[in-house]
């Protein structure tokens, strides 16, 4: 990122790049611009606020694609209000940046934009600073109390659902490591997945008062299952040939596809549970969408002390420790 001539303050910026462009709803009282936004929810529902925090050489390469960024900046906050059942009412920004750089700045914001209006969820405040390049945003859904789908939730019996396919992010980066090659169309299927995300908003929403739990896929499916398996104080099976996979991830080696599909972040897909009675209601909300949702497993009653994932193999049978222990590795941002 390199410094433009003449300098820009922080209350120039914000005005050229953040302050329009960004889509209203009714909820919305007072925007940015003022000391606080203000914002209203409908009569009877929960505010829903989630956070997350984005740093260059952590969490996205250096020289990432900065439309690409914006996007994904907005849309894996909006995954999380997804996997709870809220509707988006506005998120805020906070930016460090290391210049001033306006092409920078004018593509970023309209990644960032174009999410924020595709949702219907305005920018409503946030700060700019300079630093090392870092986005935080924090986004503001609601949600009827007896809609919201919290990880604590999941009964006995349940099966296990997840949206799309799974992998594919994880692919996208080892090719990007030169781990493995992709042909051309392979490395820009996988690509549009890692750095731009599809936030299951409307799945979320349809999912108020059926899913008994559910959580945003980020971390990887087995490790981001095994915290609503704490929270609800339950086991899961898992089939592993029954994990959703894209076409270009299973032309990879079939260890390689487990591993991705397992234990891969950045998929923000959805998992959650549901009773066996709305597997068919389950079904028609996929094909409204048009979007695949698959059973993968179970919830069943907790053994031990901690909670556990039990992964069912081809043969049938629960697969050992060790492997087990490699497809359960999930990521961790504090990690060397």
């Amino acid at each position: 990122m390199h410094s433009d001539s003449g300098p820009m303050g922080e209350f120039d910026l914000i005005e050229r790049f953040f302050k329009t462009g960004s889509a209203s709803n009714s909820t919305l009282s007072l925007g940015i611009g003022d000391d606080c936004a203000l914002i209203k929810p409908l009569p009877g529902e929960e505010i829903a606020i989630t956070s997350d925090m984005l740093v260059e050489g952590r969490h996205f390469f250096v020289g990432t694609d900065s439309e690409h960024l914006g996007r994904k900046a907005l849309a894996v906050n909006l995954s999380d209000l997804a996997a709870m059942g809220a509707k988006p009412l506005g998120f805020t920004l906070a930016i460090a940046l290391p210049a001033v750089d306006t092409q920078w700045l004018e593509s970023f914001s309209k990644g960032l934009f174009a999410v924020a209006n595709l949702f219907s969820c305005p920018l409503i405040g946030g700060d700019t600073t300079a630093g090392p390049l870092t986005i935080s945003i924090t986004a503001i859904g609601s949600v009827h109390p007896e809609k919201a789908i919290r990880r604590s939730g999941a009964k006995i019996e349940d099966d296990i659902w997840v949206s799309g396919t799974i992998g594919d992010a994880r692919l996208c980066l080892a090719a990007l490591r030169h781990e493995i090659k992709l042909s051309e169309d392979e490395l820009k299927t996988v690509e549009h997945r890692m750095h731009q995300p599809t936030p299951r908003v409307e799945l979320g929403l349809k999912l108020g008062g059926i899913a008994n739990a559910a959580l945003d896929i980020s971390d990887g499916l087995l490790g981001d299952l095994k915290h609503l398996l704490k929270q609800s104080k339950v086991d899961a099976e898992i089939f592993l040939d029954n994990l959703p996979k894209s076409a270009t991830l299973q032309k990879q080696d079939l260890a390689i596809q487990n591993q991705f599909a397992a234990s891969g972040g950045d998929d923000y897909e959805l998992c959650f549970t549901a009773p066996v009675k709305q597997r068919d209601v389950i079904q028609e909300i996929g094909k409204s969408l048009k979007l695949p949702l698959t059973r993968i497993g179970c919830i069943t009653a907790k053994q031990n002390e901690q909670s556990a994932i039990h992964i069912i193999g081809t043969d049938g049978n629960v697969i050992g420790d060790a492997d087990a222990a490699a497809l359960l590795k999930s990521f961790d941002h504090f990690a060397q």
